[in-house]
């Protein structure tokens, strides 16, 4: 027979964590809601998409869609989440060769949407107003339009990848 100390000062604050496993207010320390996590799905099923290296599908995904979208959402709240492996493909080139692309699983795309949507708008504004690559509302044609503008205003240009700089 168990017996407990009926002292309010030996009994959890709240209830949900009688056995005092860890602080309640850590146990979730990011913010993420739920509803974030259905938006980022329903990005990640718009965008259709091959199955990763686990072989889910989209249909194979909303058949327990409530379970697998808890899953992302305690693992990202809890910051416990670890990105699964990604399939490796390769795909033609126009010159004739491959180039390796990666097939993230449907759970991690969602995942990492989750991740764009909460970071994106906290880092955009640090961005200098002349970097285009990867940005939203950006595109390389932008670039190649603000580069010939300045052609007008000034007599130089530089062109320049920065992976192949050294």
């Amino acid at each position: 027979m168990r017996v407990e100390r009926r002292d309010p000062a030996f009994q959890p604050k709240n209830p949900v964590n009688r056995k005092r496993e860890e602080p309640v207010p850590e146990a979730k320390p990011y913010d993420i809601s739920k509803h974030l996590v259905r938006d980022a799905y329903r990005r990640v099923r718009a965008n259709r998409g091959a199955a990763g290296v686990d072989g889910v599908s989209l249909a194979a995904f909303e058949k327990d869609l409530r379970n697998n979208l808890y899953k992302i959402w305690n693992r990202m709240s809890s910051g416990s989440y670890h990105p699964p492996p990604v399939r490796r493909v390769e795909i033609a080139k126009d010159n004739g060769g491959t180039r390796p692309l990666g097939i993230l699983t449907i759970a991690d795309r969602v995942a990492q949407t989750v991740a764009k949507m909460v970071l994106e708008p906290l880092v955009e504004p640090c961005f200098h107003p002349d970097s285009y690559g990867y940005r939203p509302g950006r595109s390389a044609l932008d670039a190649v339009a603000k580069a010939r503008e300045r052609c007008w205003k000034f007599g130089w240009v530089i062109d320049l990848d920065i992976k192949r700089f050294l």
